[in-house]
């Protein structure tokens, strides 16, 4: 006999059945509502259901739902196409045959050694690169390596250009970018000296919502250059219009030899990733790195409604006025609230830092926050898998100028039942 499903299930569930998403909204069995700030899990940037993404998957799922990429399609032809066209002009060939963001991002990196010829990965202290055993290791966070016996070698991470916390205890006033300056440190003395690549999210996303301050991706991209070193980007989830511009490369200014994507470009939650790298990354043979369901045809149809609706510079506006109206709801807020210490994000991706009375990270605020959160139909996400002391703010990118303040009017209220 087959016993509960949480008996059964190899992962925690809650007791919450949920039946039903529309727009920012999911609905539980009994017709409660959730506001979802987090989009599911930061990958439905149209939404729950978006009836354009839904027509296009019917549509296509008539026709042709996967056929093998060694073939041409009209919907993996034209995801290539626009992801070349809305992407930073150093970007120039597109690879789609990758499952999602952690087989993206190694993608990437095997790009990376074999143009180079070199093998070192430099990435930072908070990164969440992908769950894969290999980005897994590159990344930072010790306890998400502890169980496991074997990680993989040749990475070395080093000090995010966190401000609010400073590792080197600087101000960014008068600091000339010291952590951009000490990675040439560590490359001399922590490395091999066969240095391929960096790989780096523009924010931080499980990392605490960590925003690159002025200058710093330019300085990042300068040393690359001085070490013939590629930069990569991680923008699984800063990508497809999440700060209010196609890809964060576009808001910062700044053009990588490579770009990584997934998430939000499935619109309403079809699975499709990729690699966009400029041609001297070319030369990766395709049996190096390919995926069975990488380059879906029906996944694509998905992504080429997603990238013409989020492409159109209304949309990409209204990301950004209302994220702007949201960080202004919450300074308010912090006022209101001293363990907000900081608040900080760049369109619909913002972050809230919970703080004790000595400024320290408040991690048992924030997990209480997330789960009395349902309580005031909000679904929250925290940073770093509970470890971290900040609320994450990214709901989907289809949010109105009255749904930011009803997102707003339900956090306050949360806050204050909590007694934050």
């Amino acid at each position: 006999m087959v016993g509960s499903i949480h008996d059964i299930s190899y992962y925690p569930v809650s007791d919450t059945r949920m039946v039903r998403g529309e727009g920012i909204y999911l609905y539980d069995e009994d017709g409660k509502e959730y506001l979802d700030c987090a989009s599911g899990t930061f990958n439905l940037s149209l939404g729950y259901s978006h009836p354009a993404v839904v027509k296009a998957l019917q549509e296509q799922a008539e026709s042709l739902i996967h056929a093998t990429s060694r073939f041409q399609t009209d919907s993996l032809d034209g995801v290539v196409r626009k992801l070349v066209q809305c992407s930073p002009d150093s970007l120039t060939r597109v690879h789609l045959k990758v499952s999602g963001g952690s087989s993206a991002n190694e993608g990437a990196i095997k790009m990376a050694q074999v143009a180079t010829g070199k093998r070192d990965v430099i990435t930072l202290f908070r990164s969440h690169l992908g769950q894969s055993m290999m980005m897994m290791s590159v990344s930072g966070n010790a306890f998400r390596k502890a169980p496991f016996p074997i990680i993989y070698p040749g990475s070395l991470q080093v000090p995010d250009p966190y401000c609010y916390r400073c590792f080197y205890a600087q101000n960014r006033e008068s600091c000339g970018l010291m952590c951009v300056d000490r990675i040439e440190d560590f490359m001399e003395f922590a490395s091999s000296g066969q240095v391929a690549a960096v790989l780096l999210e523009p924010i931080s996303g499980n990392g605490g919502n960590i925003v690159s301050p002025d200058g710093y991706l330019q300085k990042v991209r300068q040393f690359c250059d001085a070490h013939d070193i590629m930069l990569i980007f991680d923008e699984v989830q800063t990508g497809i219009g999440r700060t209010g511009h196609m890809f964060a490369a576009q808001y910062f200014g700044v053009e990588p030899d490579a770009l990584t994507t997934g998430k939000g470009l499935g619109g309403s939650g079809a699975q499709i990733a990729g690699i966009l790298a400029a041609e001297k990354l070319t030369g990766l043979d395709i049996h190096h790195h390919s995926f069975t369901y990488g380059a879906n045809s029906m996944a694509a149809a998905a992504a080429n409604v997603t990238l013409d609706i989020v492409g159109q510079p209304d949309f990409l506006a209204n990301v950004r006025s209302t994220g702007q109206h949201i960080m202004t709801r919450l300074r308010d807020l912090q006022r209101l609230h001293p363990s907000i210490g900081d608040i900080r994000g760049v369109g619909l991706m913002i972050g809230i830092e919970l703080v004790k009375r000595d400024r320290s990270p408040d991690v048992d605020l924030t997990n209480e926050l997330e789960r009395r959160a349902p309580d005031h139909g909000l679904i929250l996400r925290t940073s770093r898998y509970g470890y971290g002391n900040v609320i994450k703010i990214r709901p989907p990118l289809i949010l109105t100028m009255r749904q930011a303040d009803e997102l707003s009017d339900r956090l306050a209220e949360l806050l204050k039942a909590v007694g934050a």
